[in-house]
């Protein structure tokens, strides 16, 4: 039985990241209405938007959905209680610790996966009692454990370690990721920059453009000597970041330009390393059905090859 599946309930165990502004119901009930979670993001801060948009995703879809809670950006506990209150069955949670978000959330009946970047976060949030872990390796976009460590060998050593469900994240854009991602102990994938790509995301045209026209040395890793370490699209502004090694203040004070304006010099065009994989703007359902209708095939040909104990 695949636990991360039993837990969303959804028909596939893929789910769209929780990017700020990005991930609203627009986008999100999209991903549910083709069979898999949409979350919604609160990292933008904007409690009484996010709070539309989780009621607004009642009225696009009656499929399972999800919402994300950060806990380093949260003010204070109003997403938390109305989230609580709110009917919704399944919590990620990053940017901080869990502890005290998981009592509260379990008393609402919610299943709630933290997002790690390392070994000792997953361990830690292991024994504070989530029901899963969203694993999130270096090539993935946005913010990033300055200590690079790809999903290729984070997944394998959290798996060495914990027996929770796992949900691959960070260079997973299709169903060849995918496979890759659960012949190392993952039940389920969470993709980022190939939703901020689809038909269905309301970011500006030349944002998805330039993660189509990405190749895949097309991001930079930015700010590593300080925090927030980012993993962003190489442009002018990124390179000279970059080559000074530190993110100025204002880093992200036009990034509402960048993500609806088209601006890309405004601020970081935040995004993974699956840039380079991504070759055309394509709907929700279009990316999911055939992500999964590769991962099956995948899977079936390395079925035949343990079946026949032969590699061809």
């Amino acid at each position: 039985m695949n636990r991360v599946l039993a837990h969303l309930g959804t028909k596939y165990p893929i789910i769209q990241a929780p990017m700020g502004w990005i991930a609203r119901s627009q986008l999100a009930s999209a991903v549910c209405e083709a069979g898999a979670l949409g979350i919604i993001e609160t990292s933008s801060g904007e409690t009484e938007a996010c709070k539309a948009e989780i009621e607004k995703m009642r009225e696009l879809t009656d499929k399972p959905f999800g919402v994300n809670l950060p806990i380093l950006f949260l003010k204070d506990r109003a997403m938390l209680d109305y989230v609580c209150a709110s009917g919704v069955k399944f919590v990620t949670t990053s940017a901080g610790s869990p502890a005290k978000f998981i009592e509260p959330l379990h008393e609402a009946g919610i299943i709630v996966y933290h997002a790690v970047p390392t070994l000792e976060a997953a361990v830690k949030c292991a024994e504070a009692g989530v029901d899963g872990l969203v694993v999130e390796g270096a090539e993935g976009g946005g913010f990033k454990n300055p200590e690079e460590v790809s999903t290729l060998v984070l997944l394998q050593a959290i798996r060495r370690e914990v027996d929770l469900p796992l949900v691959a994240a960070g260079g997973i854009c299709d169903g060849k990721g995918m496979a890759a991602a659960f012949a190392l102990g993952a039940e389920a994938v969470q993709m980022g920059t190939r939703f901020v790509s689809a038909a269905e995301s309301p970011v500006h045209q030349n944002y998805k453009d330039a993660i189509v026209d990405a190749p895949a040395t097309g991001t930079y890793v930015l700010n590593k000597k300080a925090s927030p370490c980012i993993r962003a699209l190489k442009t002018e502004r990124t390179k000279k970041i970059h080559q000074e090694g530190l993110m100025p203040p204002d880093t992200f004070a036009r990034i509402l330009e960048l993500y609806f304006g088209g601006d890309m010099e405004a601020s970081v065009g935040l995004a993974g390393q699956t840039a380079g994989l991504i070759d055309r703007v394509r709907p929700a359902k279009e990316i999911i059905d055939e992500m999964v209708s590769e991962f099956f095939e995948i899977s079936g040909r390395m079925g035949g090859y343990a079946e026949g104990r032969a590699f061809g």
